[in-house]
Order: structure tokens, then C-alpha cells, then sequence
């Protein structure tokens, strides 16, 4: 009953990413349950991902201008001073100003410090429509990297990053793979770990130590159930 109230309430919420993310881990599990003939599983979870946003589009006005909202804004792209009011079409010319910077500096990047007069001065070469209040880093956690520290830092990012998973790879750990997903996902439309906040980075660092730990021996044997 909790799952069912919290699947709706992401729904009423209608955030793009959470919505994504759900949708993208149903899609997994589907394929697992698929993968270990489990029939009647797999097609539960596909009519619940088929029917959860029509129900939305009709119960939540939320949802229902959430999808107006994005596919106005998708129309947008092309209008460059359309950026200046609209955040995917923001996000979508701080790709084009990382990936200029990212071609211009490609291997060791133009450090963090200094990003934001870089792309400030992309932005006003190439993009002079755009108002400096607009201007946006890298909305992609990867090109983020590029542009700071290059095709090597990004490199070493990743290793370093998705080693873990590496790691984990003979063991059964359902929910490490689980929030390696989230986060992959939500790297691609947000620098998480360098957020001012860093919100992202807490809970990138607590929902990734926490099954780690739980795939580890134990050092005491009084030790019971750990998280995986």
C-alpha cells in the first residue's frame, strides 16, 4: 500500500528525472523478470508502466501541464532567446557551450575555477541572445567533467566512480544497481557532485556507501542484516 501512495505521489509531483528514473528501473526489472521466466511479474509491471501515465494525464494536473509545459519547451530549442525563460532549452545551449569548450581545451580541460569565465565568453561570442543571468554550466554531470578537467579527468572520473560497480559484480546487490541508475540519469541532465548545495553529492555518497557496506564481511560476527 505505501509503494502504490509513493509511485502516485511521484506522479502527482510530475518531476521529469524522478519520473525517468522510475520509468527506467521499471524497464529493468521487466527485462529481469523476462530474463528469469518470471511471466506474470513481468506482466504486471508492464501494464503499470503502460497505464500509470494515461491515469496521470487524466487525475493530476500536475502531470498534465508538466507534459504541456515540456513539449513547449522542446518547440522552443531553436528560438536561442527562448533560454533566457525556458530551462530545457537553457540546458540545451549549455551543452553546445560545454561541448565548444570541451573541443577548444580537450585534454586537460579549463579547471574548475576557471568554467564560468569560459563559458561566459562562448556564450557571449556564439549566443549573444542569451543574457549573462541565463548563462548555465554543463547541465551533464560527464560533459561537466570535459570541460574541467578534460578527456583524462573524465576518464578517471568514471573508473573511479563506476569501480564499485565493477567491484560488486559477482555479488548479488540489487539496490547498489538500483542507484547506480538514478544517478547515471540523473548525470546526464544535472552536475550532481559539484551542485553549490551539494545535496547530490550527500545523496549520491549515502545511497552508495549504504549496500556497499552491506556486501562487505562483517568485522564482528554479532553482526546481522546489512543493507544490499
Amino acid at each position: 500500500m505505501a509503494t502504490a501512495f509513493l509511485i502516485l505521489y511521484l506522479y502527482l509531483l510530475s518531476v521529469r528525472s524522478g519520473l525517468v528514473a522510475f520509468n527506467v528501473l521499471g524497464i529493468v526489472t521487466l527485462l529481469l523478470c523476462l530474463v528469469k521466466r518470471y511471466y506474470h511479474q513481468a506482466l504486471s509491471i508492464g501494464v503499470l508502466l503502460l497505464v500509470l501515465p494515461f491515469l496521470s494525464f487524466w487525475c493530476f494536473p500536475t502531470f498534465h501541464n508538466k507534459y504541456y509545459n515540456t513539449k513547449d519547451d522542446v518547440g522552443r530549442v531553436e528560438e536561442v532567446s527562448s533560454a533566457n525563460n525556458f530551462s530545457l532549452v537553457g540546458r540545451v545551449y549549455s551543452y553546445k557551450v560545454g561541448l565548444q569548450i570541451a573541443q577548444a581545451h580537450p585534454f586537460v580541460g579549463v579547471s574548475k575555477a576557471d568554467m564560468q569565465d569560459e563559458i561566459a565568453t562562448y556564450y557571449k561570442a556564439d549566443f549573444p541572445d542569451i543574457e549573462p543571468s541565463a548563462y548555465l554550466l554543463p547541465h551533464n554531470q560527464f560533459l561537466y567533467c570535459l570541460v574541467a578537467f578534460g578527456e583524462f579527468g573524465l576518464l578517471i572520473f568514471i573508473g573511479c566512480f563506476y569501480y564499485p560497480l565493477f567491484w560488486s559484480r559477482t555479488k548479488t546487490a540489487p539496490l547498489l544497481i538500483a542507484q547506480y541508475i538514478i544517478i547515471s540519469l540523473s548525470f546526464l541532465v544535472e552536475y550532481t557532485l559539484d551542485q553549490k548545495n551539494q545535496t547530490g553529492l550527500l545523496f549520491t555518497l549515502l545511497f552508495l556507501l549504504l549496500p556497499l557496506n552491506g556486501l562487505m564481511s562483517p568485522a564482528r560476527s554479532e553482526v546481522g542484516w546489512r543493507p544490499s
